[in-house]
């Protein structure tokens, strides 16, 4: 399945106490449940006014969706077309 990056501009978010990120965390998997398992939510990463969200989705437009139907931002959505790590660094043997 395909996965998608979303920048999510949220100015503060960083500072939000934990009851407002366990609220939106709550608020996301409801959409999520209701939408049904094409979509999944992998993981996010607070940063000092963005959210970077990582899901798993058939196509960019369940993405966004998801954001519309929870009331979040998604100010970018890339799908990723491959990953590296250090190991790419090797020689191929």
């Amino acid at each position: 399945m395909p996965k998608f990056i979303i920048e999510r501009e949220m100015p503060g978010v960083g500072q939000a106490p934990a009851s407002a990120l366990q609220a939106a965390a709550q608020t996301s998997c409801g959409v999520l449940r209701e939408m049904g398992p094409e979509i999944q939510w992998v993981e996010s990463y607070v940063t000092g006014d963005k959210i970077y969200c990582v899901y798993l989705a058939p196509n960019e437009e369940m993405v966004r969706e998801h954001a519309q139907r929870g009331g979040f931002p998604a100010n970018s959505v890339s799908k990723v077309e491959r990953m590296i790590d250090p190991t790419t660094a090797e020689a191929a043997a």
